[in-house]
Parts: structure tokens; C-alpha cells; sequence
């Protein structure tokens, strides 16, 4: 359960018969006529869609068009309280029965059962299995519970107090504190500034039962409530669900307005400039709000004006993005767009820039100059035409996809019409018409938004950065300057360079596939090529539009001496940044616009690989930019600058993080010995990391194509993917180095161990235990321990969240690494206040020892099988699953086959599987880091 901040419009969703090809401007944006939408007699809105995908999987939402905006001042925070309050006792499922009953039948608790409070909605999130009657009448059971059959007992109203003022704690720190200072100009004139969705902690220390009850008597009522059901189920059958359980909440009586809430326009520029001493990165935002209040698109003029605003963000932006790659970046990263606010009736013209500690200035001045050069110069057709590749591509993956699409994805875009009436009209809809109509968009039609969006009026600028000695803090007087300035500032035009067509025009002669073998029951390919290199592949049919990429090598930087280890590791993650066969980054973004392809090349400690994705279509461009990776990196000292200024700029203020802090101190301690360490990066390191030799290591590692191993998962083509295949890979070059890893003597620090770092000034702790150590690698022992994990993160929940109120989240992982070498870890994490360190850590400890006794009982072990099997079914339609699953098993010299085994295996385990791994691996002692604030 979470707080968001929404940008949520307008309630009510307007159904529409799709019209015909040609359409007019004031034609209505059809609705998807796949989905089913209704209206029961006491208001409640209802949309449907039969989808395949998952399989045997319903997800439901209850959007309650409410949130934080309508609390009254007895109120504040209580709009999220209520969403707690919803897993603590309904009519139907006493405390902790909800939660309990789901996991039981595989629904994970936080990754899948969810809710989220905004200002203006609270939604809650349930996917249910739906071939099951009684699991699927008792999901459609819960979320008409939320709706109208809240218990709201005092006793649990009390115990829960102490679980969201953990999650009020978690949400303090210099982000919250310099929030809160400029909110006051963000939202001039505004109720949203008064009403976060946490609320306040005097109010959820204090409120009134009574204040609560009202809350969910005023708002939580069928005429502000959508029921959303997307799955693989036929739409008569859920749309009786739906019918038989909300149709009979009675309407409301004498119903409390729901207010709309506006953000009034103002004269001033708004400036704010905040500054902390924990602040880990520097930022600039600028808004330019409309005037006039937000409308959704209705008709089709308005989806027009969608589609010409989008040509106009990505056109910027691509601009944006070559500036960042530029020899001097005058930011990490930036971007600009024209969209919504907190307020549901106010949108704005927004830019925003990550910066170094001393770069605000610049960067505020260069987004100004960029959307000042716009307004003066316009774009050029070169960029135009590029964009409209680049959206129309994103469009065409949806539209191959548009069989294939999870439902959560669909159901998001329902929950946005419920509560926003952003148009829904489906994904074939959209691309047949944006392929239509977007070569009739001019570049008059795009140069033309600028005007309406900078103005001098109704404007916030807002810096936030860190506090620093030796760091002058911006003035208000200098961000008022840059204003100024931008006016008198004399612009060029953009230059729209020229670039190839194409990525290769040599192709190299093609070689040879020597070998090759199929496995019937995991249905891949593998191919061995002339050069030695190895081509796995498995066609499948999980997405029409998909082909994931892979490969590895053994090695790494393990090779390296400790000298040159040390020399090189923070100028790797820029190598890549130098573009390939004489282009540089900008040029290959050119290049390849309208391409849905991407490939990263990485260097890590074991080994050097690829990783990537491509459209079936531009299968091609994934194959020429492996190839080119390997035989033609660019050096530029230009790029590796740029990418160093960014690192610096990045990381400067990072350990200025309480919790980052203690992450790298905890790392010290526990790997400091090692010759090889190196911790976090500082600007000095990173000043003095040699790209030259990194550059020379880097050929040495690609320069062997032979030891590679390659895997491609998706929807091949199988005849392209052997010519590309010998035409690419099989042409690389070789040398039959048949190369390691090199595996060091070091060992992490084991045993009983404490380290306390006092840090920050929040009254915020964590807690980390590590249990970790030498073993025997064993598969079964392995499941083991990450089933136990499951149970105790279980039970952890239980004890330190609902039990203590002392949590808001918790949770333990296990796992046995085979490489590098053979060893256990099992890992429990959780914030809490100081005050409950000592308390919460003796209760987490009990239930540790609770499970080395006695192990874990028959309830535990049926939610965390069925957690696993229905994970494991899902996964076994999903193309990242499988790649993961057959490159792992070669990496680590195991059967990939026994994947298939893993129903058997999931039956198989036993409590005293658990049992046995709890008493061998939690005995040994534990290293317990503890972050405290500073006394």
C-alpha cells in the first residue's frame, strides 16, 4: 500500500460508437468497443474486457474517485488511513484473514494484492485466479468488502496508527523537507499544498474514530466508484460478478458534493530555492501553467492536438539528449513536456533537469535558451520525420502486441478514463489513425504549441540541491537574472546535420555454421559457428513484436590485474558512450530512428557480454550493432568526458543519503579487505579512472567472438537468424582463448558481527542481517533457502507490521551461488523508528529461532508453493523468463531442463527441506548492521 501523487482529471467515461475511417474534428474518439462498460442503478461504473494474457488470471480494481484533496482539517492523512484500514477487517474477512487467505492461494502481498492513495483517487489493486469459482467469488467477496463493508473497529483503527507512522517516517528526509518549502509556490493559491496524502503526524497520532468513519461514509459510495475486471474470462461471467455484488450498495442519500479543486493562475514568476545538507542531487523544474483549466480529449480535434504535442516532446527532447551528450553536458539528464499537475483542472508546460552540484544556473539557462530557440527558429523537417518514426514505431509494437497485451497494462488505461476521461479508443484504433493522419502534421502544426506554452506569467521555477560548504546557494536574484537574460540572448538556429543512412555499408564475408542441435523439450535451437561461438535460440510466440538478446563470455574484469582492476572500473560504463563505426551516440540515435533495437555492451567481474532487444524487423540492426561492438567501439575522449561529467555530477552528493551512507559503509565493512575493493566512486576517482587502458582492455576482451555464447528469445524468424547469424557473428573474429575467471582468494567477512553507523538527522533507522558464509552448492538446498526466505518474510509481516505496528515493510531473501564460488546468503532488512531497533530486532531473531526449532507449519508451506507455481506459470509465457533461465544454466554449468521439472519439485518440497536448511544456514551467526540518526 502506498501513497502516490496523481494527476487525476475528471470522473465519468463517455462511451462512443467507433466511427468511420474518415473522420471529422468534432467527431467523438470512439471507445475501445472490445471493453465493456456500464452503469448500475446506484451509480457504480463498470468496465469489462475478455484478455488471454495471463493466462487463468483476472485482475480487478476498485477506483474510488476520493483521495487526500477532500479530507477536512479533523481529516488530514485519513483518505490513505482508510486504505490501510481495508486489509484490517471487513464484514466478510476478519483481521488479517484477507491477507492470509490470499497468500494461500498464491496472491502475494505487496507484489501483487496492492492499493495507492492520491489526491484525488484511491485505487485498489487484486489479480485473482479465474479458474478456480470459489477463488474467483471470494476476490469479487473482497473488493465489494472494501467498498461498503469496512469494519473500522477502534482496536485496529489504534493498531494501525503505529504502521502508517512508519510509512510517514519513511517519507522524511531532505526531499520531504525542501517539498515542503516550495509547495507553497508550486501550488499557489491551492488546497493540493495542504493536503499530501500522508497527512500529518499529529493528526494520525490524535484523530478521532469518528473522523475516519466519516470519511468512508461521505466518500466510499457507489456514484464515485468504478469496478474494473480485465482477464482471461468471459465477459457475461464477470459482468454477473459485478452486478450481483455492487448492485446491491444502496445509492447515497443527500450525497456530499465531490468538489473539483482548482489551482488559481498568478501574476508573479514563483521562485524557490531550496537547499540541504542531505540532499543527494541537484535539480531544476520549471512551469509554465496554463490559463485556462485542463479539458479531456473528447473529440477528435483534441486527439490531434494530442498527437502534435507529442511530436513536439520528442523533438525537444531528442535535442535535450544530444546536449547531454555533448563534451561539456550542462546536465545529467533533461526533458520537457506539456501534461498535468497535481490539480486535476491544470496542466503546464514543464522542464526538468538533473544537474552537478554547481550546474543549476547553466541549466536552467540552457532549457530556457532551448524552448526560447524553438519559439524563434522552429524545428526542421529532418527532425519532424524522424519523430514521427520514432512514435509510429512504439505505436506499431502495440499494435502487433495488441493479442498479447498483460492485463494490468489494459486496465491502467480503464482506470484512466474512469477517473481522468482520458479517451480509450484501443491500441488498433490509435495506430490505424496516427499512421493515417500523422503525415499530414506539419511543421507549422508543431512550431505552432511554443507560443501558447512560455509566457512570463504564472510561472514557477524551483531549485533543490544539496547544502555544502564551499557551495555558494543560487539566489533568488540570479535564478531571476537568468530570466532576464534569456531575452536579450542572441540564438542561432538548430543545425540539423546530415548523417549515413546506415549503420554498415561494408558487410563483412559471411561465415559458417558448423553444427547445430535442437532440444525438443525446451524447444531451442543452438548453433555452433565456424569461429567457435555458440547461437542459442528459442522461437516463441509470448509477443509478436519481441526479440530479447543475451550473451556472455567467462572472464571479465577477474583478468585483470588488481592494478589494472583499480585503474579501469569507473571509466567501463563509458566506453559504450563513444558510438560505433565513426557515429557517435547522436548520429546512431539518428541513424536509427523509426527502429525498435537496442544493444548494451558490459564488462563485468566474471564476465564481458551483450544484453538487448529488438522488433522482428529490425532484427538486422541488433545483429550489425553486436558485430560493430565487437570490431569497431569508438575511442572518443570527447564522449568518455561527457559520460565522466555526468557520473561526477551524479554522484558528487550520494553519501550525502543517510541510507546510501549506511549502504556503503556496510559494504566496507564487509568486503573492505578485499585488495580489490574500490566502494562508491568519488568525483577524484572518477577524474582519475584511465579510459585509455579501459579502451585497450575492453579489445582485449572482445576480441576472442569464439568464446561467446549468444541467445536470442522471441518471435524469429528462423531463416533471418541463421544468414545474420553467419553473416555477423560467425564472421567475428577468434583466437581460441578458451578464457576463465579468475577467482581470487578473498572471502567476504562471516560470522557474528555488529556495526552501528550514526547518521542523519530524521529519527529513522535500518536494520540489515546477514547470515552468509562457504558452502556446498546444492539445487535443492538452494529452492530451500529461497522458500524459506518466502515464509519468514510471512511471518516477519505478521509479527513486525501487524502485530507491533512497529513496520511498514519487511523482508528476507536466501539464496547459494554457485559462481564465483560456492556460497550462501540470507538477508533480513527493515526500517523502524530508533526506538524500536532493539525491540523489533529480539522479535525478528525469535521468529529466526522459532524456524530453526520447529521449521515452518503446513500453512506456510501452501502459500508459498502456491505463490511459486502460479509465479511459475505465468513465466513459463514470458520471453525475459526464459532467456534469464537458459543463459543462466550455461553460465553456471547446469540443466536448463530441470526448469520444466519445477512443478514436481514445488510439490516436493517438504517442511523439513526448510527445517534443515534454517538449522544448517541460520546457527552460524549473523552480521547485523544498524543505521541510528545522529544523537
Amino acid at each position: 500500500m502506498t501513497v502516490a501523487t496523481g494527476f487525476a482529471q475528471q470522473i465519468n467515461a463517455v462511451k462512443q460508437k467507433t466511427p468511420a475511417t474518415k473522420t471529422t474534428a468534432t467527431e467523438n474518439i470512439p471507445f475501445n468497443p472490445e471493453v465493456k462498460m456500464g452503469k448500475l442503478d446506484n451509480g457504480l461504473t463498470y468496465y469489462i474486457k475478455n484478455n488471454g494474457k495471463p493466462e487463468n488470471k483476472v485482475e480487478l480494481r476498485l477506483v474510488v474517485n476520493a483521495g487526500s484533496i477532500l479530507e477536512d482539517e479533523d481529516q488530514l492523512g485519513l483518505a490513505h488511513f482508510m486504505e490501510h484500514m481495508n486489509f484490517n477487517g471487513t464484514k466478510n474477512f476478519e483481521k488479517n484473514e484477507l491477507v492470509s487467505y490470499l497468500q494461500s492461494i498464491g496472491v502475494k502481498f505487496g507484489a501483487h494484492l496492492n492499493a495507492y492513495t492520491s489526491f484525488d483517487e484511491t485505487v485498489y489493486i487484486l489479480p485473482i485466479p479465474s479458474d478456480d469459482p470459489e477463488k474467483l467469488e471470494k476476490g469479487f467477496q473482497i473488493i465489494e468488502d472494501w467498498a461498503h463493508n469496512a469494519l473500522l473497529t477502534h482496536e485496529e483503527i489504534d493498531n494501525e496508527r503505529g504502521v502508517v507512522l512508519e510509512e510517514y517516517r519513511l517519507g522524511k528526509g531532505a526531499d520531504e523537507r525542501m517539498r515542503q518549502n516550495y509547495l507553497p509556490k508550486l501550488l499557489y493559491g491551492s488546497k493540493y499544498a495542504d493536503r499530501l496524502p500522508i497527512g500529518t503526524k499529529e493528526n494520525l497520532e490524535t484523530f478521532d474514530y469518528e473522523s475516519l468513519k466519516r470519511f468512508y461514509k461521505d466518500w466510499y459510495r457507489p456514484d464515485l466508484m468504478a469496478v474494473i475486471a480485465v482477464g482471461d474470462l468471459d465477459v457475461k461471467t464477470l459482468e454477473e460478478k459485478i452486478k450481483s455484488h455492487f448492485g446491491k450498495i444502496p445509492a447515497a442519500k443527500n450525497p456530499r458534493e465531490r468538489a473539483i479543486y482548482d489551482m488559481p493562475n498568478h501574476k508573479e514568476t514563483f521562485i524557490a530555492v531550496e537547499t540541504d545538507k542531505e540532499a543527494s542531487f541537484s535539480q531544476v523544474q520549471v512551469l509554465f501553467k496554463d490559463y485556462d483549466s485542463a479539458t479531456p480529449d473528447l473529440i477528435i480535434a483534441d486527439y490531434k492536438h494530442a498527437m502534435v504535442e507529442s511530436l513536439f516532446g520528442q523533438m525537444l527532447n531528442n535535442r535535450l539528449d544530444e546536449l547531454r551528450n555533448s563534451p561539456n553536458p550542462p546536465f545529467v539528464f533533461g526533458f520537457s513536456y506539456h501534461g498535468g499537475t497535481y490539480a486535476r483542472t491544470k496542466e503546464a508546460y514543464q522542464s526538468f533537469a538533473m544537474t552537478s552540484e554547481t550546474g543549476q544556473l547553466n541549466a536552467l539557462k540552457t532549457l530556457l535558451e532551448e524552448n526560447e530557440r524553438v519559439k524563434q527558429f522552429g524545428f526542421f523537417e529532418g527532425e519532424l520525420e524522424r519523430a514521427k518514426k520514432d512514435i509510429l514505431a512504439r505505436l506499431e509494437k502495440g499494435y502487433k502486441d495488441r493479442d498479447k497485451t498483460e492485463s494490468a497494462q489494459i486496465i491502467s488505461q480503464l482506470v484512466n478514463n474512469f477517473l481522468e476521461q482520458k479517451p480509450v479508443p484501443g491500441i488498433a484504433w490509435e495506430y490505424t489513425f496516427q499512421k493515417e493522419h500523422m503525415p499530414d502534421i506539419t511543421l507549422d502544426d508543431v512550431n505552432s504549441l511554443i507560443a501558447n506554452y512560455i509566457k512570463e506569467d504564472n510561472r514557477v521555477i524551483i531549485l533543490t540541491g544539496p547544502e555544502k560548504e564551499g557551495i555558494a546557494k543560487v539566489t533568488e536574484a540570479e535564478v531571476q537574472g537568468v530570466l532576464d537574460n534569456i531575452k536579450n540572448t542572441e540564438l542561432t538556429p538548430y543545425e540539423d546535420k546530415e548523417v549515413a543512412a546506415a549503420l554498415m555499408t561494408d558487410v563483412p564475408p559471411a561465415g559458417q555454421i558448423t553444427d547445430y542441435k535442437k532440444d525438443e523439450a525446451l524447444g531451442t535451437t543452438t548453433l555452433i559457428l565456424g569461429n567457435g561461438a555458440t547461437v542459442t535460440y528459442k522461437i516463441t510466440d509470448f509477443k509478436n513484436d519481441e526479440i530479447l538478446f543475451d550473451a556472455f563470455s567467462y572472464g571479465g574484469t577477474s583478468l585483470y590485474s588488481d592494478e589494472d582492476y583499480k585503474a579501469t572500473s569507473f571509466a567501463n560504463g563509458g566506453l559504450g558512450e563513444a558510438g560505433v563505426n565513426n557515429f557517435d551516440k547522436n548520429e546512431m540515435s539518428k541513424i536509427l530512428s523509426g527502429k525498435m533495437v537496442n544493444v548494451r555492451p558490459s564488462i563485468g567481474a566474471y564476465n564481458e557480454g551483450f544484453s538487448g532487444n529488438a522488433s522482428p524487423k529490425d532484427l538486422e540492426a541488433l545483429f550489425q550493432l553486436t558485430h560493430l561492438y565487437f570490431t569497431a567501439l569508438n575511442k572518443d575522449k570527447d564522449a568518455y568526458n561527457s559520460y565522466k561529467e555526468k557520473q561526477k555530477a551524479f554522484m558528487s552528493n550520494m553519501m550525502s543519503s543517510p541510507q546510501f551512507f549506511f549502504q556503503v559503509e556496510m559494504g566496507k565493512f564487509m568486503y573492505g579487505d578485499n585488495p580489490r575493493y574500490i566502494g562508491f566512486p568519488t568525483p577524484e576517482d572518477m577524474e582519475n579512472a584511465d579510459y585509455d587502458l579501459a579502451y585497450k582492455k575492453y579489445q582485449e576482451r572482445f576480441a576472442d567472438a569464439g568464446n561467446f555464447h549468444f541467445y536470442f528469445v522471441g518471435n524469429i524468424d528462423e531463416k533471418k537468424l541463421i544468414e545474420y547469424s553467419e553473416k555477423y557473428l560467425a564472421s567475428l573474429p577468434a583466437t581460441q582463448s578458451k578464457a576463465m575467471y579468475k577467482v581470487d582468494d578473498f572471502r567476504p567477512l562471516t560470522g557474528q558481527h555488529e556495526k552501528i553507523v550514526e547518521i542523519g538527522k530524521d529519527p529513522k533507522s535500518m536494520v540489515r542481517m546477514t547470515y552468509h558464509g562457504p558452502t556446498e552448492y546444492s539445487e535443492k538446498e538452494d529452492h530451500a533457502l529461497k522458500s524459506l526466505g518466502e515464509v519468514l518474510s510471512i511471518k516477519l509481516i505478521e509479527k513486525l507490521r501487524e502485530e507491533e505496528g512497529g513496520v511498514y515493510g519487511v523482508g528476507a531473501r536466501g539464496n547459494i551461488n554457485k559462481i564465483p564460488y560456492e556460497w550462501y546468503s540470507f538477508n533480513i532488512s527493515f526500517p523502524c523508528g530508533p526506538e524500536n531497533v532493539e525491540k523489533l530486532t529480539a522479535a525478528t531473531l525469535a521468529e529466526v529461532d522459532k524456524l530453526v526449532k520447529e521449521g515452518p507449519t503446513d500453512e506456510d508451506m501452501t502459500k508459498i508453493k502456491e505463490a511459486q507455481l502460479l509465479d511459475y506459470k505465468e513465466n513459463l509465457k514470458d520471453n525475459r523468463f526464459w532467456l534469464r533461465t537458459l543463459r543462466n544454466a550455461d553460465y553456471q554449468g547446469m540443466e536448463a531442463k530441470k526448469m520444466l521439472e519445477f512443478e514436481n519439485t514445488v510439490a516436493n518440497l517438504t517442511k523439513e527441506d526448510l527445517h534443515n536448511v534454517a538449522k544448517k544456514y541460520l546457527t552460524q551467526g549473523y552480521i547485523i548492521g544498524i543505521q541510528n540518526p545522529e544523537k
